[in-house]
């Protein structure tokens, strides 16, 4: 083998690990932003009557309504840097498996 081509297989291999790395940076930001979202979907579920007592119930219904709209700001502003990373990430991970299979190509052949 010449000492190009074993060049290009070393920087095959590192490729490909950055790749792994990146794909990998890639999954946990989409299970981040993933828990997110979750959060936010469970905060619009409504509480049913078992759930609550009448009178108290409302003015329960009513501090959590409160608190929900302040969670859910909180939790935008998480899903917005979230989502800023992952997108990041997605790119991140492009760039390195484009990277990494251009040059597992040209050290195959």
């Amino acid at each position: 083998m010449t000492e190009e081509a074993e060049r290009l297989r070393r920087l095959a291999r590192i490729a490909a690990i950055q790749r792994d790395a990146r794909l990998d940076q890639l999954r946990r930001a989409q299970a981040a932003r993933q828990a997110s979202l979750s959060a936010l979907a469970a905060l619009d579920r409504p509480m049913t009557e078992e759930e609550l007592p009448l009178v108290p119930g409302a003015l329960a219904a009513l501090r959590y309504a409160g608190w929900a709209d302040a969670r859910r700001a909180e939790i935008n502003l998480r899903l917005a840097r979230q989502t800023a990373l992952w997108l990041q990430a997605q790119a991140d991970a492009r760039l390195a498996f484009g990277r990494a299979d251009v040059l597992r190509r040209l050290s195959d052949g």
